[in-house]
């Protein structure tokens, strides 16, 4: 890393605010690179086949698309400048709990300059390592803060279908009805607030390793060793997961396998004739999940918020198991409320499910 670019860093610790965005947008901005053009035709592709998504997501299951809108195809700079605090909720209940953990000791001094930056460091280092991977809004299981637009990231998707020699149309497709899907899905008014809910009562009990922040904080004074962090996905990790924390992870597990087992349950409705390459898709995308990228790997560490593929393996079986056994009418009624959402336990056993969502109504 320059001198120049370590200073002003340096310069950007001193910002308002719990979380420094503005170091977080120039870290961001490094790891993201440069603008990369995108072919208009290209561009409008997107376009077309985020609609034809919509029009079959509405044909195959009753979540409300609500207004259509277009899709947005970005690159990754693009991406990862309109999407910096779009996960703000992941490091902003942590805000408080770094401010008061110096607690009068050795930490207190450096901790309260130093926390904001920490959290924007981390940010910035999460978001422009995304940039290089996500493939659209909702690619990595957690949904944006707020309700916004339809981001498809152009460069990673054809990278993604030309690395596995799949039909690069095909995945354009896929990924639309991916990202219709959970738009759908989170734009059910308990749906969103429920797991940011859920987020933030996790990191309200995490508790903070003053040992391994001290060696963060340290890295901050050296150019070398800063620029190492970058390149750590371990990042500024310094959390440690309590056993009475075991139930709310459990619970925000249940909730992504459910979301992500279900997306993959109606693409498997709504796309087998358009996507002749569908298998060959899922099993690229399988590959994918098994091997985290770093700025999921940022997440892991960070928070320990950690979907292993046999959870979307278990989301999508205990989807097709309602269907099959009660029909889609009693899948449908997992929209409801956050009540009718499995448990991990539940997803493991569909009776059980049923047995507390179903039968009282019968």
């Amino acid at each position: 890393m320059s001198d120049d670019l370590f200073a002003k860093l340096i310069e950007l610790f001193n910002q308002p605010g719990p979380v420094n965005w503005k170091l977080a947008g120039e870290i961001s901005r490094h790891l993201a690179g440069e603008p990369e053009p995108i072919e208009p035709w290209l561009a409008e592709e997107y376009r077309d086949l985020t609609r034809l998504a919509q029009m079959k997501v509405a044909e195959a299951t009753s979540l409300d698309l609500g207004n259509a809108i277009d899709a947005i195809p970005v690159d990754r700079a693009a991406w990862a400048a309109s999407n910096l605090e779009s996960f703000r909720y992941l490091v902003e209940p942590l805000a408080e709990k770094l401010s008061a953990s110096g607690g009068g000791g050795p930490l207190e001094g450096m901790m309260v300059p130093l926390g904001p930056a920490i959290l924007g460091a981390q940010m910035g280092i999460m978001i422009g390592f995304l940039s290089h991977r996500i493939l659209g809004q909702f690619d990595i299981g957690l949904p944006p803060a707020e309700a916004g637009d339809l981001y498809l990231v152009v460069p990673n998707v054809e990278a993604f279908a030309a690395e596995n020699h799949l039909d690069a149309r095909q995945v354009r497709l896929w990924v639309a009805l991916h990202e219709v899907i959970h738009q759908a899905q989170f734009a059910r008014p308990w749906v969103r607030p429920a797991f940011v809910e859920l987020i933030a009562r996790y990191l309200d009990g995490l508790e903070l390793d003053p040992t391994s922040l001290t060696e963060k904080l340290q890295s901050f004074s050296d150019p070398d060793q800063f620029e190492s962090v970058l390149s750590d996905p371990a990042g500024l990790a310094g959390l440690i997961t309590t056993p009475e924390q075991r139930p709310i992870l459990e619970a925000i597990q249940a909730f992504m396998a459910v979301i992500e087992g279900y997306a993959d349950y109606l693409m498997d409705r709504a796309a087998p004739k358009m996507l002749p390459d569908l298998d060959q898709m899922r099993n690229a995308m399988n590959r994918r999940r098994a091997e985290p990228s770093q700025g999921e790997q940022i997440i892991n560490r960070m928070l320990g918020l950690e979907l292993k593929q046999e959870q979307y393996q278990l989301g999508n079986e205990f989807c097709s198991e309602v269907a099959r056994r009660w029909g889609t009418d009693a899948l449908d009624r997992l929209w409801n409320d956050a009540t009718a959402f499995p448990n991990l336990a539940e997803l493991r056993d569909p009776v059980a499910w049923a047995a507390r969502v179903l039968l009282p109504d019968l």
